[in-house]
């Protein structure tokens, strides 16, 4: 308990007040645990089991808002392996007492009650043991960095000293929770129907030197000025796509890994005259309007980060930003949606 109280004072000492979700979102992990806050004031906290591959993750969705209830949802790890046991009962345990069985949902997943979803939470912040029992070995549950992830949501949604408070609570009134915040709304333009081409000589020795200059310590874009040990020899050319009558975009690879590259795309001015403004340095494709980004976390591709952006008819605005969880070797392509942007997209008419 002693050990759990300096936590909470360690955090809340490294808090603002409140930090509230804002337009970047918030990220956090620590130890088994990891928090997702979008723009929307709605978080997910996905947790898994202390061994990688083993078991499974939990994930806790509350939206922004007073009152709001905590929703709870489990995924067991599936190698892909043809020998891998079909699960038709789940069940919840907690501290070897039966909770009930957990309701099997679409996409493989497993849906809790909101009694056990509090169960759970009590559990995990706690030193309760959490397994969930019908897989060919028990899903335990990991409440390694719980308690920190959980108190970060509430200070996230501003609700330190609420009553509904996860972990911290206390007599503020409910009331004094911020609303949960509007999704953005993007209206998508039409854009010219064109190719990608090269860009001819003039137009490169035109533009390389602004795009190199639009580059700040964030950005990385090693290819497009390489170094004397990384000659440009060989590199993939830049190329220009019309994207309206006034606007082209620029695209060029900008790094590559062993498993991932990133490339940049900048819009400019159809004349090339101006300043181009960089919409990102990690793209993956552009497509009828649609800049998208998707990296994977590592090699086997169990965990991702994507990104993408929308034309308007005046800016690629972002039109999303997630990531798939940790790197738990729980499911090819990831486990979660954990999202810190959200927007909706009103497709062109």
């Amino acid at each position: 308990m002693i050990t759990r109280l300096l936590l909470a004072m360690s955090l809340l000492a490294s808090l603002s007040a409140p930090l509230l979700a804002d337009q970047d979102g918030v990220s956090f992990s620590h130890k088994d645990w990891e928090l997702a806050c979008d723009n929307t004031l709605t978080c997910r906290a996905a947790g898994y089991s202390a061994e990688e591959g083993a078991g499974g993750s939990v994930l806790l969705v509350r939206a922004g808002g007073p009152n709001a209830v905590t929703h709870g949802r489990v995924v067991l790890a599936d190698t892909g392996d043809d020998d891998s046991k079909v699960v038709n009962n789940l069940a919840l345990w907690i501290d070897d007492r039966a909770l009930g069985d957990v309701a099997k949902a679409d996409n493989d997943e497993w849906t809790l009650t909101d009694e056990q979803t509090q169960a759970l939470i009590n559990g995990i912040k706690g030193s309760g043991k959490v397994e969930f029992r019908g897989g060919d070995e028990p899903f335990d549950l990991s409440s390694n960095g719980a308690f920190a992830v959980l108190l970060k949501m509430d200070d996230a949604q501003g609700r330190l000293s609420t009553p509904g408070a996860l972990v911290r609570k206390g007599n503020k009134p409910e009331s004094s929770v911020p609303a949960a915040m509007a999704m953005p709304v993007i209206q998508q333009v039409k854009v010219t129907k064109a190719d990608a081409r090269p860009l001819t000589a003039d137009e490169l020795a035109l533009l390389k030197p602004k795009l190199i200059a639009s580059l700040t310590d964030d950005d990385s874009c090693d290819n497009l000025a390489p170094s004397d040990d990384q000659p440009e020899e060989g590199a993939e050319p830049l190329t220009l796509t019309p994207v309206d009558d006034a606007h082209v975009l620029i695209a060029a690879l900008c790094w590559r890994g062993a498993y991932n590259e990133g490339y940049g795309y900048w819009l400019i001015d159809k004349a090339l005259q101006g300043t181009p403004q960089l919409v990102t340095d990690s793209g993956s494709d552009y497509s009828e309007g649609v800049i998208s980004e998707a990296q994977k976390g590592r090699g086997i591709g169990d965990c991702w980060s994507t990104a993408a952006w929308v034309w308007d008819g005046k800016a690629f605005e972002q039109s999303s930003d997630a990531t798939t969880g940790m790197c738990r070797a729980i499911r090819a392509g990831g486990a979660w949606q954990l999202p810190t942007w959200v927007t909706e997209v009103k497709p062109a008419p």
